[in-house]
């Protein structure tokens, strides 16, 4: 229930792993029905800065309130009535009915050795309408792809009925259709709530579209925070992220947005130097993440691509200094960018597809494959048993079958893959493929 005074209020607060200070001195208000963006590249402490709202972490210096009250101290339950808390990444647990899985977000309102009251009923139907959920109530939890997953996790925070709305990445593993609804249901249920929702984002073009205000956070200090036409700028862009933008207005809302120069991936290491073993990686929304570091692990060269830019493994290719072809958030794959996979593929000595999600703006990335299956390995790596992954009305179904038939391996697993690369990189012929 929601009272009287500022919505949450963060106050110069201190976060430290040992002796590493994740968080320095960071301060700031989100009012109730306000939705602030935190933005902010892999490391600048955005999920930090959530967890210390939510949990009380060890080593923290400052003070978090809500409605004026101190969080610290309270026990877990009364902290769990002011603040609902959507990690970015968590296990389902036991393969419970969806409306079970939303019940937990009650549990702090519930009394002892009580069960659900007809209100709790009310409220997690009302949470399940909102994410788009309500025909799935009676499916295990187990049974959800990973983006309906996720909006189960949303609904479960809502219904928790808290004055502050803490989301982490809300829109990771939802395709683009569902992250656009999603936004817009998070900020239309903070203005009819009056709810205060600070939500870390990756897509700078997201948090000007649906926040009120941007906090811009790198190396653990808050940079900049304002409505997103003030703060998000060229300046910025290249300062934090080191990416060259240019700045436009739509003219329909009014609204920013930004529209990165696509960098050019280096191409041919030079004359003379032995090139060695290099794997291609095509992945998007995390889902490439892992082979990524496992790639660079085994001492392989590596590129990646066409990733969206802000996207979890674009961020992540650019921190581990990885090439990679790259396009505009949520515009399907152009020309520009196909060229420069074009160029990243000629240098590879395999290619594996992670179990990405597959929308009408990346399904390029599967199709463009086709040709490519007769000229390198390519690994196809299948999805999770029962997980939706083609939102592309077939598409996606239909590349990945044409890939096999051109003479793409199925594997398994991340592990597979790794597993064959390693036979590939020692031997030159391509192995035995491994069973699925």
């Amino acid at each position: 229930m929601v009272g009287d005074g500022v919505g949450l209020e963060v106050e110069r607060l201190t976060v430290r792993y040992g002796d590493q200070v994740a968080l320095s001195e960071v301060s700031l208000e989100v009012p109730p029905g306000e939705v602030l963006g935190l933005a902010g590249p892999n490391g600048s402490g955005k999920s930090t800065l959530i967890r210390a709202v939510a949990t009380e972490l060890a080593q923290v210096r400052g003070e978090v309130r809500v409605l004026g009250r101190p969080l610290a101290g309270l026990r877990p339950i009364e902290r769990a009535r002011r603040v609902a808390w959507m990690p970015q990444e968590e296990p389902p647990g036991d393969n419970v009915p969806v409306s079970d899985y939303v019940e937990y977000g009650r549990y702090a309102h519930l009394a002892r050795w009580s069960g659900s009251t007809p209100e709790d009923d009310r409220v997690i139907a009302k949470a399940l309408e909102e994410v788009d959920l309500t025909a799935f109530a009676n499916r295990g939890i187990h049974e959800l792809s990973g983006g309906e997953r996720q909006r189960a996790r949303l609904a479960r925070a809502l219904a928790q009925d808290t004055p502050v709305l803490l989301l982490d990445e809300p829109t990771a593993h939802l395709d683009v259709g569902h992250q656009l609804e999603v936004l817009e249901r998070v900020r239309s249920h903070a203005r009819r709530h009056q709810r205060a929702v600070l939500v870390a984002l990756h897509d700078l073009n997201l948090a000007a579209r649906f926040t009120d205000r941007v906090a811009v956070l790198a190396h653990g200090r808050l940079r900049s925070v304002g409505p997103p036409e003030e703060v998000l700028s060229p300046e910025l862009l290249a300062a934090i992220w080191g990416v060259v933008a240019e700045l436009r207005q739509d003219p329909r809302s009014g609204l920013p947005y930004l529209i990165p120069q696509l960098p050019a991936p280096p191409l041919r290491p030079p004359p003379g130097r032995a090139r060695p073993f290099r794997v291609h990686v095509v992945g998007g929304g995390g889902s490439g993440a892992g082979l990524l570091r496992a790639v660079m692990e085994h001492g392989w060269d590596l590129s990646a691509g066409v990733l969206p830019l802000f996207d979890t493994d674009s961020e992540l290719a650019r921190e581990l200094g990885v090439p990679a072809a790259f396009e505009l958030p949520f515009a399907p794959i152009g020309g520009e960018a196909l060229g420069h996979l074009d160029a990243l593929l000629e240098l590879a000595d395999a290619i594996v597809i992670a179990p990405f999600p597959v929308g009408p703006s990346n399904v390029a990335n599967l199709e463009h494959l086709v040709p490519w299956a007769s000229r390198r390995p390519i690994l196809l790596i299948d999805p999770a048993r029962g997980a939706r992954w083609d939102y592309a009305d077939g598409r996606g179904a239909t590349a990945r079958s044409r890939l096999i038939a051109a003479g793409a391996t199925v594997v398994a697993d991340s592990g597979a893959a790794i597993g064959w690369l390693a036979g590939r990189s020692a031997s030159g012929p391509t192995p035995p493929a491994p069973p699925v």
